[in-house]
């Protein structure tokens, strides 16, 4: 499940992964990105994967897509985690789904929430 965090405006969208996320879960996640998006033209990114299982078979092609279409809209994204594999999904953000991207901590989540609001 994906869940869009309550520290979200236009600007900069927080979203939660939650257990195993699936195509349905892409299909709200490009609703929220595509509205902010149209409101103010670019958008910053928070990705927390504290609590992420993996992705169901079913939502690779999405998760793709999702980085094709949204590429150059999202000026930065960060990815919340404390595991090794999950600072290696944000090394490799930047060429795929944001023009920069950065990893923090768990314990770092209000500066990664300030460094996507461009702080």
């Amino acid at each position: 499940m994906i869940e869009k965090m309550a520290e979200s405006t236009a600007g900069a969208l927080g979203f939660r992964a939650v257990g195993d996320i699936t195509k349905d879960d892409y299909d709200v996640l490009f609703r929220e990105v595509q509205a902010a998006i149209d409101q103010a033209g670019t958008v910053g990114l928070l990705i927390d994967l504290e609590r992420f299982e993996g992705e169901r078979p079913g939502a690779w092609l999405s998760d793709l897509e999702f980085g094709h279409v949204y590429h150059k809209k999202i000026t930065r994204m960060a990815i919340v985690g404390d595991k090794r594999w999950e600072h290696v999904v944000a090394a490799l953000a930047d060429p795929f789904y944001a023009r920069q991207s950065k990893s923090f901590g768990t314990a770092d989540r209000a500066q990664a929430w300030d460094w996507v609001r461009g702080g």
